[in-house]
């Protein structure tokens, strides 16, 4: 049986902005240690709500993903295009991600593997996401998070163990962000608990995102979030014989779509914190996977900034809800 990461504990934007041309990423930051120079002062300097299905990865025929496709979810990858584009401008040193299917029973872990490869299977979607992956752990960060949560009362531990496999929502929302995986990365898990008790978790993924607050500051790095969970998440439970055949592609039913325009609404005109009573609501009525504490991680790592989120894209994948959502402090 292949390992998993199932282990132990031990809103409007300037045009000028969005017109900058800016390097590639590589060419810009640092092999290692922080970021120097008043330009690239470290800190958290964008959050995307970065959803994972990976119907979209399978869309977009990527070389280390074995099944091929005919495209299909276009608008959800049309704004994929363009958080890579605002991503790029942003001059990252580090991607932070925080992912629902990296289910750790007993606290937080983050990866802190210096070079994770391997190939990522979707369990229920095998003949869509075969991905063979391999990309550079910011480990001085990794191991920083881990100290600033357990300093913050949480139960965090370092996962070191080489060869384990990487959950699929991880890989494609890192995929999606970064598709030339020339960043290095930091992945923490999500804790059973929220698939248990609803949204009771939520005030500790709060305490979380502080504590990688601190550790993105403590060791000067300019960091991007991706919070990694759909919104509505009712879904069927059948296919088509053509997955990309988009004639079949909708909502599960008008609650579900209504709950999420709901939220995306309350998103658009913020503040963020809105959110703090938003986000349990909508996981009420509509079984959201905001659940796993993704999205509240990010928006309280960055403060509960008093701005509107960016909506980039909304759509439906297999009639669950997707949006992908950037906000800049």
């Amino acid at each position: 049986m292949a390992r998993v990461f199932h282990v132990p504990a031990g809103s409007s934007r300037s045009g000028a902005r969005r017109a900058a041309e800016v390097p590639p990423a590589s060419a810009v930051r640092p092999a290692s240690g922080p970021s120097t120079g008043t330009e690239r002062r470290g800190g958290i300097v964008a959050g995307y709500l970065a959803p994972h299905p990976p119907h979209l990865v399978y869309a977009e025929n990527p070389p280390q993903n074995e099944p091929r496709s005919t495209g299909g979810w276009e608008v959800l990858r049309w704004g994929y295009e363009e958080l890579r584009r605002r991503l790029r401008a942003h001059r990252p040193d580090v991607l932070v991600v925080h992912a629902p299917h990296w289910i750790t029973m007993v606290g937080h872990h983050v990866n802190c593997v210096p070079n994770p490869r391997g190939v990522s299977v979707e369990p229920i979607f095998p003949h869509l996401f075969r991905y063979h992956y391999d990309f550079d752990t910011d480990v001085e960060l990794a191991e920083a998070i881990v100290e600033e949560g357990e300093n913050a009362g949480l139960v965090t531990s370092a996962l070191r163990e080489e060869g384990v496999r990487v959950d699929y929502a991880t890989i494609g929302a890192l995929h999606l962000a970064n598709p030339a995986w020339d960043l290095p990365v930091v992945s923490l898990s999500a804790n059973n608990n929220p698939y248990y008790y609803s949204d009771a978790s939520l005030a500790e993924m709060e305490t979380l995102g502080a504590a990688t607050r601190r550790a993105i500051e403590r060791t000067g790095r300019r960091a991007v979030l991706l919070g990694s969970n759909s919104l509505s998440h009712l879904h069927w439970d059948t296919e088509p014989d053509l997955p990309e055949d988009m004639s079949v592609e909708r909502p599960f039913n008008h609650q579900q779509y209504a709950g999420d325009m709901e939220l995306l609404q309350t998103i658009r005109e913020g503040p963020t914190s809105r959110l703090k009573e938003a986000v349990p609501k909508h996981i009420e009525a509509t079984s959201s996977e905001t659940k796993a504490g993704s999205l509240t991680w990010l928006l309280a790592a960055m403060g509960w900034p008093a701005i509107a989120g960016d909506v980039l894209a909304y759509g439906t994948v297999i009639a669950t809800g997707n949006a992908v959502i950037e906000w800049v402090p």
